[in-house]
C-alpha cells in the first residue's frame, strides 16, 4: 500500500531518541529514494532536527552516485513521456515496458525531440518516407 504522506511517517521515527543516528539516516534516505529527491530546504531541516550535521555528507555524497538527493523542476522536466500501453495485448510475466522501446518507437517516427536527442531527431527520412534510417 502506498503511503500518502511519508513526512507524517517519518517525523515520529527521526525524533524517537531511542533510535540510532545511523538508522534515522536510513530512513532519511528511504524518504528521499522514494520522492524522488528533496528541497534543498526540506533537506537541511531535516539534518538540523535530527541532529545529524556531522554525519550529514552521508546523504548528501549520494549524488555522486546518480540519486537525485535535491530534485529540482529542471531535473522533473527531463523526464521521457511515456506511452500508453493499456490496450496492448501483453504476456502474464511481461507487463513492464522499459522506456527504451518508446525511445526507439520515436526514433523510428522521427518524433524525438532535438533538444534531448540533437544526433537522432534531425535526421532526413528515407527515400521511402519512413522515419527510420
Amino acid at each position: 500500500q502506498k503511503v500518502k504522506d511519508s513526512m507524517r511517517v517519518l517525523l515520529p521515527v527521526l525524533l524517537n531518541k531511542s533510535h540510532d543516528s545511523y538508522d534515522k539516516i536510513r530512513a532519511i534516505l528511504l524518504y528521499i529514494f522514494s520522492t524522488n529527491g528533496t528541497t534543498q530546504e526540506n533537506l537541511d531541516k531535516l539534518i538540523q532536527n535530527v541532529q545529524i550535521e556531522s554525519d550529514s555528507d552521508m546523504i548528501r555524497n549520494w549524488k555522486y552516485l546518480d540519486v537525485p538527493v535535491i530534485s529540482s523542476f529542471v531535473a522533473q522536466q527531463h523526464k521521457y513521456p511515456r506511452r500508453d500501453r493499456s490496450k496492448e495485448e501483453t504476456f502474464q510475466l511481461s507487463r513492464w515496458t522499459p522506456v527504451i522501446k518508446d525511445v526507439m518507437e520515436d526514433a523510428i517516427e522521427n518524433k524525438l525531440d532535438s533538444k534531448d536527442w540533437p544526433y537522432c531527431s534531425q535526421c532526413p527520412p528515407t527515400w521511402n518516407g519512413s522515419g527510420a534510417v
